[in-house]
């Protein structure tokens, strides 16, 4: 069984979601949006549900008036397949390039390929100046953009709010505990900033390391995680740290798998 991390850029209308929802419901795990990002992040199982809800993004969703504070480069921004307990990074790889393919083919929408050619970050320093896509067109698709389609281990995807700290702050927060094993962006949500996190090696730092490390320089109002995590991950925090941190056994993977 493949993960499919997919990250869509809308997180306001609620309609437009619901929709999108449906249209990739027999997969569908977990829903997670922010209207501020303007951002829904749907964990979803399988291959047949992926190219469903990127069908349905690229058909309701218009790159051309979209605004958020998260970057993005596409309607569909983010298409990561995840190998789970059985099944292996070749096969996570293969339904990546086949999705990529598919993409060109059926919605003309071009693809930036990551995993052993580069990271995401990569992309999105160089997408349309030095890097151009590895699928389908070399320019995007007038309302859908292009899309960054992936192959990664698991990872946990976490916010820390902070509050009454500038953004200027925030950023150099972020920029300190950056690490090879820590992704960070330091963002303005509202009245408040945001330290967004992506945990690339959660069993070597995980959301109460980075808490922590947040909180070494500035009081954390809350957390939040994004998506799921596995299971293995929950169980190396301890108990008594899940409710501050905003996890709990129903926000594994393997819950969401076993009660869907």
């Amino acid at each position: 069984m493949l993960e499919c991390v997919i990250n869509i850029s809308e997180g306001r209308n609620q309609a437009i979601i619901d929709s999108l929802a449906q249209s990739c419901a027999g997969g569908l795990l977990d829903i997670h949006s922010d209207p501020d990002h303007n951002r829904s992040v749907f964990t979803l199982v399988g291959v047949d549900a992926a190219r469903s809800l990127a069908r349905a993004a690229v058909s309701a969703i218009s790159l051309s008036d979209h605004s958020g504070v998260h970057p993005r480069i596409g309607v569909v921004d983010v298409v990561p397949f995840v190998p789970l307990v059985d099944s292996t990074m070749n096969e996570a790889q293969i339904a990546r390039d086949e999705f990529a393919a598919w993409a060109a083919e059926e919605l003309n929408v071009p693809s930036f390929l990551y995993g052993n050619e580069r990271t995401l970050p990569d992309i999105r320093k160089t997408a349309w100046t030095s890097l151009f896509p590895d699928v389908g067109l070399k320019v995007p698709h007038p309302t859908a953009g292009a899309m960054c389609v992936g192959v990664r281990e698991p990872l946990v995807a976490y916010n820390l709010w902070l509050e009454n700290v500038d953004l200027e702050t925030t950023r150099r927060i972020a920029s300190v505990v950056r690490s090879a094993s820590i992704r960070t962006l330091g963002l303005q949500v509202g009245a408040f900033t945001q330290v967004s996190v992506n945990l690339i090696q959660p069993m070597i730092a995980g959301p109460n390391d980075v808490y922590e490390a947040v909180s070494k320089h500035a009081t954390v109002h809350h957390a939040e995680l994004v998506g799921l995590l596995p299971a293995s991950v929950l169980a190396s925090i301890p108990r008594a740290r899940w409710e501050d941190l905003d996890l709990s056994v129903k926000q594994t993977i393997e819950w969401r798998v076993t009660n869907r």
